[in-house]
């Protein structure tokens, strides 16, 4: 049986129930929109499902000592050891291994709660947040497929008593990252206009921070996007220089899968 072309999104647990797809994939515009979406909807849900292994309220507890007078400062005390080891503090976590690729999951946590004080750290779409089509699935799962030409994507999640919510939130994290790659085919925005925005850019040391910074808030949308999608490139600028500074922005799924790779 052929599969129709299509992008579907769908989740069933606990009181968190959506669902949705889209059929006129030839229509990049509402592909795009429709990624958004679903981007948005599952990276403000990870958080929630990070709790069994770090203090998700006490690393946000950390925005008030982070956030400075300007971009450039919060950044450079985001980037400081002291905040690592703060950080640290609220990793459920004793092993040195494990606990660090815990950190860079609190790490993002933190950066994307600060630098939502001074710039949109989402794209203007809203979440979903009902069920507009019948759930493929019974059972409490994550669903996200997609099939257009050569693009084609299962990353699917069945939720049982024996699941951990760090796969949860593992699954989520790399639904987004499949978005973050696919969005500007569909948005028709030049990543690569804007990694050239901050080439230059090589091993950032804290004196070069205002300087990324800058580059960040001098960084013109129009000249890599199409104006509907100006707010969306301006959110891949942000993820660059944030990633040039050597922060993550996104929760890094890999990080998680490792985790749970070695945990029982």
């Amino acid at each position: 049986m052929k599969v129709e072309d299509h992008v579907i999104f769908t989740a069933k647990h606990r009181n968190w129930k959506v669902g949705d797809k889209l059929l006129d994939v030839d229509d990049h515009v509402k592909v795009a929109h429709f990624l958004s979406s679903v981007s948005n909807t599952v990276s403000m849900k990870i958080p929630e499902y990070l709790s069994d292994v770090i203090n998700v309220t006490g690393v946000l507890s950390l925005v008030n000592e982070t956030l400075k007078g300007d971009l450039a400062e919060t950044l450079i005390a985001l980037k400081s050891p002291g905040t690592s080891r703060k950080l640290n503090s609220y990793i459920y976590e004793e092993d040195k291994k494990l606990k660090k690729l815990l950190l860079d999951v609190a790490k993002a946590l933190l950066v994307r709660e600060t630098l939502s004080r001074f710039v949109d750290v989402y794209y203007p779409e809203e979440p979903l947040n009902e069920v507009r089509i019948v759930l493929p699935f019974a059972s409490d799962h994550i669903n996200f497929t997609a099939k257009h030409g050569k693009w084609i994507v299962v990353k699917r999640l069945i939720i049982d008593d024996s699941t951990q919510m760090a796969d949860v939130a593992r699954l989520l994290a790399s639904i987004n990252e499949t978005i973050t790659t696919k969005l500007p085919v569909y948005a028709n925005i030049d990543v690569a206009g804007i990694e050239d925005a901050f080439s230059e850019f090589k091993k950032v040391k804290k004196s070069d921070i205002p300087k990324v910074v800058e580059r960040f808030l001098e960084f013109q949308p129009s000249e890599v996007s199409p104006r509907e999608f100006e707010p969306h490139a301006r959110l891949y600028a942000l993820r660059k220089a944030v990633e040039t500074i050597g922060l993550p922005f996104d929760v890094p799924s890999k990080s998680l899968e490792k985790y749970l790779e070695k945990t029982p």
